[in-house]
């Protein structure tokens, strides 16, 4: 049992502290890792502390203020760990860990499809823009429960990561059996669905065991992004070769075993939701089931409305990564469909980079500051696409190496965007609404998708226009959001 728990809150600290780190992590300095970490398990009596705000009342009595936060068992002793050098409650370590293996699992599976999806629509004979159609269909399922999902989420965190995992599976099992567009139009609304219910949930139950250590939020952010940043660049290329192997239809089988190995590990997360009723400082009660924030109240706020754009425009670059960026990959780089994964995977491993990064920037300039910058280096990776597609091999350089780099830009600066758009919703969502409060802007830019593929294929079809013209398309949407985020 000794040994279970020192490997879970030792992933933990290998993650976060590649947050603090990345130089290093790859420069071989892995034998100095018991210099830069250290693990204290203390037990003494609890001093007199402050109650942290988690609205389960079984998992609050087990995090308080005395310092730094901490963990105390039925004897009132005291047991964390030093993270960075901040004292983190084991309340929060363990389930943080787990939380991050399984969406480790999931997102192997996850970049098994990425460069898959534009592939299966061209194998059954769709048009670009038929493709960005099927490509753009879970969107509106994403659109349309997303206030009703971050609301159940708020009721209690662990069915709706369990429900919506399972449609989750289920839906990826229905798209690599579809034998037409209109079974596989439903599959992939299924997914949809179960994206939108199963993300609300882990956005709430990653907000509340992040607001227990204040010190290490953007980083504690940052190291779920590395997470599934890593789980894409193991899956990418292992999607490409099965594609290859057995064709598109058996990728989607490894994202359904992927899901439901993540479903059974969320059964053994805590939840950090009660349904308590709650006292206002005025003194009035509140029951939790009636504690709901409208969003159009939220939008009356100049902050809601400048992330909301924001995130409209970065969906265009996902939109383009998903519909055109794997099919001009697997045109221009050696390979074929082998060497889009393999841009996919070194994609992922760039977030490794990218997300530890936008975590520290986060800890030091805060989370709208991160956000301009990232979104001003992403819109510029996207818009050079089509100018690398048309410049001549640049000495030695080839023009799908520039096409490449641009294409890592990006995903760099969005790795590093995702922690400072979470860390941002979470600071400005009202408490006990905060996965409501957060699907806001999640679901302005997933109504993206449900017209953005179809218009970045229709220009991709279009004659005349140079190659790549539709991700420069995209990067100007994305910067033209990041401007309404720094103006608003």
């Amino acid at each position: 049992m000794q040994f279970k728990k020192c490997l879970m809150l030792l992933l933990l600290h290998v993650v976060l502290l590649n947050s603090s780190y990345t130089c290093h992590a790859f420069t071989g300095q892995l034998s100095s890792i018991s210099a830069l970490v250290h693990i204290s398990v203390r037990q003494h009596s609890a001093p007199r502390c402050e109650v942290a705000y988690i609205r389960n009342a079984a998992y609050k009595n087990q995090a308080c203020f005395s310092r730094g936060l901490a963990s105390t068992n039925n004897d009132g002793d005291i047991s964390t760990s030093t993270i960075a050098g901040v004292e983190v409650p084991n309340s929060t370590a363990k389930p943080l860990s787990l939380l991050f293996v399984a969406q480790f699992i999931l997102f192997i599976g996850v970049g098994a499809v990425i460069p898959t999806i534009p592939l299966y629509g061209k194998a059954i004979g769709l048009s670009s823009a038929m493709n960005g159609l099927v490509i753009s269909a879970p969107a509106l399922a994403l659109l349309i429960l997303a206030k009703p999902s971050g609301e159940y989420a708020d009721k209690a965190r662990k069915p709706a990561m369990m429900w919506g995992m399972a449609i989750i599976a289920l839906s990826d099992l229905g798209t690599a059996l579809a034998q037409s567009v209109i079974p596989l139009v439903v599959a992939r609304i299924g997914l949809g669905a179960g994206r939108c219910v199963s993300e609300s949930g882990e956005r709430g139950i990653l907000a509340d065991l992040a607001s227990t250590i204040p010190e290490l939020r953007g980083r504690a952010l940052a190291s779920q992004q590395a997470v599934l940043a890593l789980g894409i660049a193991i899956g990418a290329p292992a999607g490409g070769y099965v594609v290859e192997m057995y064709g598109p239809r058996a990728s989607f089988l490894c994202v359904t075993a992927a899901a439901s190995l993540a479903l059974i590990l969320y059964n053994f997360l805590p939840e950090t939701v009660e349904n308590a009723p709650t006292v206002s400082d005025d003194g009035k009660v509140f029951e939790r089931s009636n504690m709901t924030v409208d969003w159009g109240d939220l939008l009356k706020d100049s902050q809601w409305q400048g992330l909301s754009l924001f995130e409209v425009g970065a969906k265009f670059g996902y939109a383009c990564k998903l519909a055109s960026i794997p099919l001009i990959a697997a045109q221009v780089l050696p390979g074929g469909a082998i060497g889009a994964g393999a841009l996919v995977s070194a994609a992922g491993l760039s977030g490794l980079l990218g997300a530890p990064l936008g975590g520290i920037f986060v800890d030091k300039f805060g989370s709208r500051t991160t956000l301009v910058g990232t979104g001003v280096i992403s819109a510029a990776g996207l818009m050079s696409i089509p100018f690398s597609l048309g410049a001549q091999d640049f000495g030695a350089v080839p023009s799908w190496a520039l096409f490449s780099t641009s294409v890592l830009t990006w995903s760099i600066a969005v790795s590093a965007q995702n922690p400072s758009t979470t860390a941002f919703a979470q600071e400005i969502s009202p408490e006990g609404s905060e996965a409501t409060a957060m699907a806001l802007p999640r679901a302005a830019g997933d109504s993206v998708y449900l017209f953005a593929p179809f218009l970045l294929g229709s220009i991709a079809d279009m004659a005349g226009l140079p190659s790549g013209s539709e991700c420069f398309f995209a990067g100007f949407c994305t910067l033209m959001g990041t401007a309404a985020l720094a103006v608003l």
